[in-house]
């Protein structure tokens, strides 16, 4: 339902790789009456119990083995079938590998590997791939015979993607070519469905070829997911990601679908106006090889920012690892780092190939590690005096740019949304390799230079913390008086409980009055913004925290400010971002988005900042109502409504009064939020210093790239309505 609406806030979603949820649950005020019921009482016995079999489990609770049936749970299944081919490639068995969009929704994954396994295994009587397609927690990852380190969540893999799709064929290149295929079907006779069976058993071809690898194309299934149309963007993103991670692996990206554009076309009969289809030139493919690996991955990172030295450190070796309860095994920590003159940080950390945007043990390892080799290069060389203090962690992070990548088994994660390493078995073996490898370098005189500079850049940021403790005690003001911070400011709710409390951060005054009358105050707060809030992205910390709704800000939620923040301190774990849907509201979206991911990150990380989606159009007559988010939508509730309706469209919040706000907006049960997330963080980084910073050049090209400077606005055709009238109410 977000058609018009997402396309003019293209840009605002490429920052932000958004999972749009609808809340659902009751109000505190109790606008919703409760359903109660009593269960009927009924026997309870062994007979009761259902069995699942085969991949049937995966039908009906999608959700455990993919997350979601939404945007993200369909490209699980894809990265699935690439994580088997990354592996390949990972272990020195591949070097290309192929992802191909067609044009009937399929997708398809080509690798040069050693080929999915075609002979019998001896145990269950069954091939290699019809086990791998269709036998949960089935594969040669579990022990370290045939994978030294893999990628991916492991333990469900591709027969998760053929339970969840219409139909998948394999093709084996092994000498000949093998061939199976699977399908997905609904058994009217016993009433249920059938998951990813095989059509018939693996063929040998007998087809002669000295290619090797295996190619494997879907269909996902429409029956289970929301949608199944594939996301360009963050197929392509990833697949870059990829190629960064592992260095000289060549991924290539084809899309073979009709693209188009949509304009506004004629009147029909009745008045309405059509939207018209243009088709467009298919996609170029695109390539991705970087011999270089994180080197290159670092320098991509650093765009056009100032390196204090030219080429970034790398390190990489394989250890031996001890994790409780399970045998000696192997670890690959891998890094490269570089120095801007920039006084952020920008760690990005991988756990086999998944980004860790929440951290662990493995961050705080690399940092204790970096922050040891530092400290002593300062104290041997004269930049750290007797009587100096040593570094701290702030200091050594200052303009630090770096890429920390771990493999290994047994990896588990924690946090809000499992992106976090927690075996604490990680933290030391990666401290010790980071403080190994940098004294490596350190014995080749070339590198002294660059050393120095780094030593150099992190006693200026000391002297700078001790001298300027400004930003730590504005930052400690803000949040100890609240109360004096917001006076006459926040609207604070009455209920003490972080994790149903909400802060709705508001555009002007008006909507905020308006706000402040429709909420609930036992758990809504409302915070007016007066004015823009400072771009941040421009600005040093220091700078930002001179800024009154900054302050305010900080001040409401409660938890510190940039590293001092604490998110367990956080007043609210909804924080809702409402402004008007005109170019104001929707650049200041941006400017608060750049400050949550700038100085509050584990907010965003941890799923707690939304946007509101207020009606775009009210549409009405009589007695009827009905409110639309965007003009796809729009057309529906014209014709819903019939002749004769009225149409409003609402050009900011504060045109709506207090009933209409709670009930489009603010009323749990019936509004839309925008949650936003972040699944590339460093592509996230990247495109906000672009959108946000002083990159001109780059913002030019993305523009000129997706924005649609042909858009018509057919609002007031919609107006001009032939037979009855319509009006348009200001």
């Amino acid at each position: 339902m977000y058609g018009h609406f997402a396309r003019t806030l293209y840009f605002f979603y490429n920052i932000w790789y958004n999972l749009i949820v609808c809340a659902n649950y009751m109000s505190a005020a109790g606008r919703r009456e409760k359903g109660s019921y009593m269960a009927e009482k009924k026997s309870y016995n062994a007979d009761d119990l259902k069995i699942l079999e085969g991949l049937e489990a995966v039908r009906i609770r999608p959700g455990m083995y993919i997350g979601s049936t939404g945007v993200k749970g369909l490209h699980h299944i894809l990265w699935e079938i690439v994580d088997n081919s990354i592996d390949e490639a990972a272990n020195g068995y591949a070097d290309e590998i192929t992802v191909k969009l067609w044009k009937d929704g399929s997708v398809s994954v080509r690798d040069n590997g050693r080929g999915m396994p075609t002979d019998v295994n001896s145990k269950v009587k069954m091939s290699g791939v019809e086990i791998i397609f269709t036998k949960l927690h089935a594969g040669g990852k579990f022990d370290n015979e045939n994978y030294a380190f893999s990628g991916g969540l492991h333990g469900v893999g591709a027969s998760v993607t053929n339970a969840l799709s219409e139909w998948l064929n394999v093709e084996v290149y092994r000498g000949t070519v093998f061939k199976m295929g699977f399908k997905s079907y609904y058994d009217k006779e016993r009433k249920k469905w059938v998951c990813g069976t095989p059509t018939a058993p693996l063929c040998d071809t007998g087809e002669r070829t000295k290619e090797r690898g295996t190619f494997v194309r879907f269909l996902p299934d429409k029956e289970v997911f929301e949608t199944v149309e594939w996301n360009y963007d963050t197929i392509q993103k990833r697949l870059k990601e990829l190629a960064f991670l592992n260095k000289g692996v060549k991924i290539n990206l084809f899309d073979e679908r009709q693209l188009y554009t949509y304009e506004e076309g004629e009147e029909d009969e009745n008045g309405n106006v059509n939207t018209v289809k243009i088709p467009q030139p298919a996609r170029e493919p695109v390539s991705y090889k970087y011999d270089g690996g994180l080197i290159d991955f670092v320098k991509y990172l650093n765009g056009d920012k100032n390196a204090l030295y030219a080429a970034p450190l790398y390190y990489s070796a394989i250890k031996d690892i001890q994790l409780k309860g399970a045998p000696l095994g192997k670890i690959k920590i891998e890094f490269a780092l570089s120095h801007t003159k920039d006084d952020t940080e920008s760690l990005f950390s991988f756990v086999n190939n998944i980004s860790t945007i929440e951290g662990g043990y493995h961050e705080t390892g690399f940092h204790n590690g970096l922050l040891k080799i530092i400290n002593d290069f300062a104290r041997n060389n004269g930049v750290l005096k007797v009587k100096d203090a040593a570094f701290i962690a702030d200091d050594i992070k200052e303009g630090l740019t770096a890429v920390l990548t771990v493999k290994m088994t047994g990896v588990q994660f924690e946090g809000q949304t499992k992106t976090k390493l927690g075996n604490p078995e990680v933290k030391p073996v990666v401290e010790q390799t980071v403080i190994e490898g940098l004294a490596q370098l350190l014995k080749d005189k070339a590198f002294k230079p660059v050393f120095d500079k780094i030593a150099q850049k992190a006693k200026f940021a000391a002297d700078d913390r001790i001298k300027h403790r400004a930003e730590r005690d504005v930052a400690k003001a803000a949040s100890e008086n609240d109360g004096l911070n917001l006076v006459g400011k926040l609207a604070a709710c009455s209920g003490r409980n972080p994790e149903m409390n909400e802060l709705f951060i508001v555009e002007g005054d008006s909507a905020g009055g308006t706000a402040k009358q429709a909420r609930v105050r036992q758990y809504q707060s409302i915070l007016p913004l007066r004015g823009k809030p400072l771009n941040v992205q421009k600005k040093s910390a220091l700078q930002a925290l001179q800024n009154e709704e900054i302050k305010t800000l900080i001040s409401a939620i409660g938890a510190g400010f940039n590293r001092s923040f604490d998110i367990e301190k956080a007043k609210y774990k909804k924080v809702i971002i409402l402004s008007d849907a005109d170019q104001d509201g929707m650049h200041i979206r941006c400017i608060l988005l750049t400050f949550f991911f700038k100085y509050m990150r584990d907010l965003v990380n941890a799923g707690c900042v939304y946007i509101g989606m207020p009606p775009l159009y009210k549409v009405y007559k009589n007695d009827v109502v009905e409110y639309a988010y965007d003009d796809k939508e729009l057309d529906e509730k014209i014709k819903k409504v019939g002749k004769g309706y009225s149409l409003q469209r609402y050009k900011g919040l504060g045109e709506m009064d207090a009933e209409q706000l709670w009930e489009t907006t603010m009323d749990p049960a019936t509004r839309n939020l925008i949650q936003v997330t972040i699944d590339d963080a460093a592509e996230a980084a990247d495109v906000i210093d672009m959108l946000m910073g002083d990159r001109v050049d780059g913002r030019k090209d993305f523009l000129n790239k997706n924005a649609n400077f042909n858009k018509v606005d057919g609002f007031i055709e919609k107006v001009r309505f032939k037979g009855e009238s319509a009006e348009e109410v200001d």
